[in-house]
């Protein structure tokens, strides 16, 4: 991109390509050097890692996601009704 102003209004509205359906397979991100790639690889391992040794519980609650190349818990629901759920 020629300006920054361009990019970043453009990074602001990725999001609404997740809203259509005919765009699903559309990827938008920064450019990396191989050091921020091999970083961002090293954190999405960690992630996966991390989401196939959670509980069933945790599982319905959250997982974790890859913002901003820092590893977050991106929470789905409530714990309390997740727990009333189980109960029922």
């Amino acid at each position: 991109m020629r300006s920054q102003v361009v990019v970043e209004e453009i990074t602001t509205r990725k999001g609404k390509l997740a809203d259509d359906t005919e765009q699903k397979n559309i990827w938008i991100k920064r450019d990396m050097n191989l050091e921020g790639r091999e970083k961002e690889k090293v954190l999405r391992n960690k992630a996966k890692e991390k989401n196939e040794k959670r509980t069933e519980i945790e599982k319905k609650i959250f997982y974790w996601r890859l913002l901003d190349m820092r590893l977050k818990k991106w929470y789905l629901r409530k714990k309390k009704e997740v727990v009333e759920e189980a109960r029922n």
